[in-house]
């Protein structure tokens, strides 16, 4: 017996492997041996040198040789791709941009990578949340999948099945998602490409939203009386028309955040908002009355605008309202009412009181005024009846 064979051991003798087991020179047309290529169960091999990414140290390996076809990767067919695939490892390796050797990650294992990485725990709380919940969606969907065994033929597959359950937009969020991973990925080595390139957003097309009078925020507000906590419910509401604040920034507010000398409240101290930046909403008469009238009713016991009413020994903000809503807009009849109306509404009620838009701009913490043109403003009929009568058609005479 061979010393380096053992009874445990058999399969050190060649001739105790199948021989489709067995690494076998590739050959030319001349029946010549093609140096560093390698056939096993009809598949390619280039027998490569290289360096471990780890050690450092430098070690021969096989590596199974891939190549794209219409962004999609597959094994090496004929001996001609295999010379091909080769040559490309080679230069590669040259410009030390080899993909990384051994098994690739799941990716549902690398999804809990991401989320755990310092690039995403930098995010903001409710960025993470949003990203969280999408990667779930395509863990579901692509699970057990190796990295670079993802395709575009299976992101194609997952948004036509998600498109059955959610919007157009929904799906188009879970993209970047997606891409954050993958980048990730890449950067790490295991990928030379995305497959998401080129793979265009979803057509949305979406209705512009109509205005929701102050007196459909005030029955919404009357019907939600009737519940334990519709006195915060109403404060919240008017907060969020008059200061054109987000549902999540405005329940972290506190009342230190309000300046009486200033006239002014500061709306993201803590940087938890969209864009990571605070900003300063001045007083209107209506936002000052009722920031007022709330500071009189205040809870002696906290430091929120908006305390938790199960809050205890713990000083701690309201979380949510949903079910409040839900109640009182099925009540009143406006069953797609949400928090976000009321920004609408405060932008438009800016709009249409001839208030700069830069200034708007700023108070409502946008980079851009593109935003309220497109998405925020929306004229009332009272408003365009007082518009009208500016119309004049007659001749406009020159004085010389």
């Amino acid at each position: 017996m061979n010393p380096t064979e053992t009874a445990s051991n058999p399969t050190n003798d060649k001739k105790l492997i199948p021989r489709h087991l067995q690494y076998q020179p590739v050959r030319n047309g001349r029946k010549q041996k093609i140096r560093g290529l390698w056939e096993r169960n009809g598949k390619f091999y280039a027998q490569m040198t290289v360096k471990d990414p780890n050690t450092g140290k430098k070690k021969v390996t096989k590596i199974p040789l891939k190549m794209d076809e219409n962004g999609i990767p597959r094994y090496v067919a004929t001996v001609a791709e295999a010379v091909a695939a080769q040559e490309k490892l080679k230069v590669q390796r040259a410009e030390n941009s080899l993909p990384v050797l051994g098994q690739m990650p799941k990716f549902c294992d690398y999804v809990t990578e991401y989320l755990t990485s310092s690039v995403t725990l930098n995010k903001g709380v409710e960025t993470i949340k949003t990203e969280t919940v999408h990667l779930n969606s395509w863990v579901k969907h692509l699970g057990e999948t190796r990295l670079n065994d993802i395709t575009k033929p299976m992101i194609t597959a997952f948004r036509e099945k998600r498109l059955k359950e959610v919007e157009p937009s929904t799906v188009n969020g879970a993209m970047p998602c997606l891409n954050n991973v993958l980048k990730m990925a890449r950067e790490a080595g295991y990928l030379q490409r995305l497959p998401t390139e080129n793979i265009q957003p979803l057509k949305v097309i979406k209705p512009k939203k109509r205005l929701v009078s102050m007196e459909s925020m005030k029955q919404i507000c009357d019907a939600a009386m009737e519940y334990k906590n519709g006195a915060q419910f109403k404060d919240l509401i008017l907060f969020l028309c008059y200061s054109g604040g987000r549902i999540s920034e405005s329940l972290r507010l506190r009342w230190q955040d309000v300046d009486w000398t200033e006239k002014h409240v500061t709306i993201g101290y803590d940087g938890r908002v969209k864009n990571y930046k605070a900003r300063v909403v001045n007083f209107n008469k209506n936002l000052e009355a009722h920031l007022t009238d709330m500071f009189t009713r205040r809870a002696p016991d906290s430091q929120w605008i908006f305390p938790s009413p199960q809050r205890g020994k713990i000083d701690k903000p309201a979380k949510t309202f949903k079910e409040t809503i839900i109640l009182a807009r099925e009540k009143v009849g406006l069953p797609k009412f949400g928090f976000h109306d009321c920004r609408h509404f405060f932008a438009s009620m800016c709009a249409m009181s001839d208030v700069a838009k830069d200034v708007v701009r700023d108070w409502m913490g946008h980079s851009t005024t593109k935003l309220l043109d497109d998405v925020y403003v929306h004229y009332c009929r009272d408003y365009h009846a007082s518009q009208a009568s500016k119309v004049g058609f007659e001749p406009i005479v020159k004085v010389a």
